[in-house]
């Protein structure tokens, strides 16, 4: 199939399961924070789908691969496993606060959280129009190099400092507090994977280890 045609196809039933994971917890299409989320987040993934397919076709090609594969590191199994549950928790959770009132957030939180989540998107595409090797998947390839400037040279791992910032702003756009408590074991999960995956770069990327040494921060900046 064509890769414009497949990422079209994926990305209109992964619109419409968030969608479902949203609106049938609630109980309701009357959830204006769903849908001006779901408007955010359809706006920006189009957005950079389509800068990406045309800037590289190759990029979109090799993450969709990649994402097919299983990873070999069993910490990494483990680790993905339980993200993919929380991936799918956390909307539920959300549509479930927003029809029994458990935690509503004022509609100007709501709006910074929608900010902040396309931030966050923001930072995850430039790391991959930056390193195109920057995977779903933790692999180091034969002909991948060392990546230390841009996002890169602020922390180590800048895909995840992207993906954290979604992970703090979907909640409060969704209008819920308590989401908010996805973070801990989020960020748990990014320390074990981060310690994990650099016990591989360091194997087996080239100036990894120098790397290590100029930039120290691995995900947040001035933080850890």
């Amino acid at each position: 199939m064509n890769t414009n045609i497949r990422v079209a196809v994926q990305s209109v039933f992964g619109l419409l399961a968030l969608g479902a994971l949203l609106f049938v917890p609630a109980g309701t299409f009357n959830y204006w924070q769903a849908w001006v989320f779901l408007t955010v987040y359809a706006v920006m993934a189009i957005a950079s789908t389509v800068y990406l397919l045309s800037k590289d076709k190759a990029v979109v090609e090799r993450r969709m691969r990649v994402v097919q594969k299983a990873e070999s590191r069993p910490v990494q199994k483990g680790v993905i496993g339980v993200i993919a549950v929380l991936s799918v928790a956390l909307p539920v959770f959300c549509g479930l606060d927003h029809r029994f009132g458990w935690s509503p957030v004022p509609t100007a939180v709501s709006w910074i959280g929608n900010v902040m989540f396309a931030v966050g998107l923001v930072i995850t595409i430039f790391t991959i129009i930056q390193n195109s090797y920057a995977s779903a998947n933790i692999t180091v390839e034969s002909e991948q190099k060392l990546v230390s400037t841009g996002l890169y040279g602020l922390v180590r791992h800048p895909m995840y400092m992207g993906a954290l910032l979604m992970v703090a702003g979907m909640p409060l756009a969704l209008g819920s507090w308590w989401g908010l408590a996805v973070l801990i074991p989020v960020l748990t999960l990014y320390t074990f994977r981060i310690q994990d995956e650099e016990k591989l770069l360091r194997q087996q990327l080239a100036g990894y280890r120098e790397y290590m040494q100029k930039v120290h921060y691995r995900l947040v900046p001035l933080v850890w």
